[in-house]
């Protein structure tokens, strides 16, 4: 594997990861202190979130399709089957439209910033909302250049996107304010712009349009999960804004650090890709939908955001070296981001350790994936909001609206 393929990678988001956790528990990062001892207590509290939210012990994966359910009804399902679908493929591709459009409207939404959902009267802030106004977008055709097929999202219309029609959709206003509108605008653009560069990849069976990568992925009839990563990572990673890059190819959510040194032309970078990983874990349902078995689960890792890393700080595990970078805005690239970053990712493997080894379950039986929505994301939210009124994050990030 080379340099680029390797960083474009779960293994390597995994490894490295692991390679930051080794140092902190030898007290060698110049960031934050490690109490491993403390995961015993987190286990704890999200054993009894996800025995509370799903008694009946079935925890579906952690994907964006969760965030669709509202009182109980799946929205996107109440409006999938009312459609005669061709066929399961044409079913998957719209799936995958909405999944990739939704995730990559999904960085953070700011504390400030609600959606009212007219259909339950509820008012639904964070990664709920964002949920809720990207599928209510995508139902009327916000994305979809053809009037009489509005359930997808194709490049021709994602170019046009603008801030307005965002600001519409997110019902964005002085006293609604959206964190990154501007950034998540120029993603879906770049968007558009990439699946129309590539119809090979993206128009084989119905021209062109992001759900156009289930074909790609469903070529072989069985996919393993990281594979699924490598895809969105490739064929994707053009879309981000331009960071860092090896060998003339952008790395994504890819960081450097300076505790991670390596004897190759790779030392110092650290791999995280959040939110390619989170849209991996939500393209695996409707790969599964349409019939494709989906191997190795647990080769994708947890994810490197602010829920999953404020549940080990909150909680009592990562402590901050100097306590007023507590009170400090941090740039998303500054060492201690990405290192706060990757032991959460390394942590969280710990923690599955953990939880498995008390339920008596197995990796296959328990991926990390059903961990984190039962779960991790859940218990870093109830600690945040128990020790901040408005459930802020432990840490200021300060962001464009393309990483977390």
């Amino acid at each position: 594997m080379d340099d680029v393929s390797y960083l474009l990678s779960a293994r390597a988001v995994r490894e490295r990861s692991h390679q930051l956790l080794a140092l902190g528990l030898a007290d060698k990062l110049p960031h934050f202190r490690i109490d491993i001892a403390g995961l015993d207590a987190i286990a704890d509290v999200v054993l009894d979130v996800t025995r509370k939210a799903y008694p009946d012990g079935e925890v579906p994966f952690h994907s964006r399709w969760r965030h669709f359910v509202v009182g109980g009804v799946d929205r996107w399902a109440a409006i999938a089957d009312k459609v005669n679908w061709p066929n399961a493929a044409s079913r998957a591709r719209a799936e995958f439209d909405l999944a990739i459009a939704s995730v990559l409207l999904d960085a953070g939404a700011g504390a400030a910033w609600r959606y009212h959902d007219e259909a339950s009267g509820f008012s639904v802030g964070r990664s709920e909302g964002l949920a809720l106004a990207s599928l209510e977008m995508f139902a009327s055709g916000a994305f979809s250049s053809n009037a009489s097929d509005p359930l997808r999202a194709d490049a021709a219309r994602l170019r046009q996107l603008t801030v307005a029609d965002l600001e519409r959709g997110f019902q964005v206003g002085a006293d609604n304010p959206l964190v990154g509108l501007e950034g998540r605008v120029e993603l879906l653009r770049r968007l558009g712009a990439v699946v129309a560069a590539s119809p090979e990849v993206f128009g084989a069976k119905d021209g062109p349009r992001p759900g156009g990568l289930f074909d790609r992925l469903a070529a072989g009839g069985r996919i393993e999960a990281p594979s699924i990563l490598q895809q969105v990572l490739r064929q994707l990673g053009p879309i981000w804004p331009s960071r860092l890059t090896l060998h003339g190819t952008a790395l994504g959510d890819c960081w450097r650090h300076p505790s991670l040194i390596t004897d190759d032309a790779t030392t110092g970078l650290v791999p995280l890709h959040k939110l390619s990983q989170w849209l991996s874990y939500s393209l695996i349902e409707p790969l599964q939908r349409a019939g494709l078995v989906v191997d190795n689960i647990d080769g994708l890792t947890g994810l490197a955001e602010y829920r999953n890393g404020g549940l080990f700080v909150d909680g009592g595990v990562l402590s901050l070296r100097d306590p007023a970078d507590a009170a400090r805005v941090h740039e998303v690239d500054s060492p201690l981001v990405v290192e706060w970053r990757a032991l959460t990712v390394a942590l969280l493997d710990r923690l599955a350790e953990l939880i498995r080894r008390r339920t008596g379950q197995t990796a296959e039986q328990l991926p990390l994936a059903r961990i984190l929505e039962g779960g991790s994301w859940a218990a870093g939210r109830k600690l945040a909001f128990a020790r901040r009124p408005d459930g802020s994050p432990p840490l200021t990030i300060l962001t464009d609206g393309t990483v977390f």
